[in-house]
């Protein structure tokens, strides 16, 4: 049972941290989106958009461009003695951009459905922008931020292809859920892999029916109109 449970272990560890960093960079580009006025604004989204498309496998070979040890950011971090190839830390970053497009679109349709009229009457209540972020936009955002959040867990949770081009095959180190469950089906080993499947099943289900009671009513009115 300790080769099921490490892997799941570590791939919650890769999905929280990886949720973590897309709540704060998806929420912080989600609203700037939503406010920015600028014909490069659509162009921007559809780059910050493409891990939605993109093969997992086509973004692991851009992070071993970049990352890896002759890449372009690769050999500046090697100097200073960080290693991101063949890590967890790896398995974090590509799982991060894989599911930050989720946060970015669900955040961003939440800013742009809070009512203009209560961020403009905070403002002339004298109160700064930050304040406006805080304690208005963000309060009234939350229940689609906190779906999109989800969503983006579950998919970091899930993830494969980008996470075996740069983190590897390492049990106990990078091997994660999906990344387990392919060594299985690989070994003939049935028995763990249905068991890894079962698992990986229920927790995503489950976060989707959170997701789904999370997102605003108004919401999905608008997506059936």
């Amino acid at each position: 049972m300790g080769s099921v449970w490490t892997p799941l272990l570590l791939s919650l560890k890769v999905a929280g941290w990886a949720t973590v960093l897309n709540l704060f960079f998806g929420v912080a580009a989600a609203y700037g989106l939503s406010r920015w006025r600028s014909p490069l604004r659509d162009l921007i989204d559809s780059i910050l958009t493409l891990p939605l498309v993109l093969p997992p496998t086509v973004l692991g070979y851009y992070l071993l461009v970049l990352l890896g040890k002759r890449g372009v950011f690769g050999a500046w971090l090697a100097d200073m003695g960080i290693e991101l190839v063949f890590t967890w830390q790896g398995a974090v970053i590509a799982s991060t951009i894989v599911a930050f497009p989720l946060v970015l679109k669900s955040a961003r349709a939440a800013f742009e459905n809070v009512d203009k009229q209560l961020e403009n009457a905070a403002r002339v209540l004298g109160v700064s922008e930050a304040g406006v972020f805080f304690r208005v936009s963000l309060p009234l955002a939350a229940r689609g931020i906190a779906a999109g959040v989800l969503l983006a867990f579950a998919r970091a949770l899930g993830e494969f292809g980008a996470t075996l081009m740069i983190a590897g095959n390492l049990p106990g180190r990078t091997q994660t859920l999906s990344v387990a469950i392919y060594e299985a089906v690989q070994a003939g080993d049935d028995s763990t892999a249905t068991l890894l499947v079962v698992i990986t099943s229920v927790t995503c289900v489950a976060v989707l029916l959170i997701a789904g009671r999370l997102v605003p009513e108004h919401a999905r009115r608008a997506d059936l109109s």
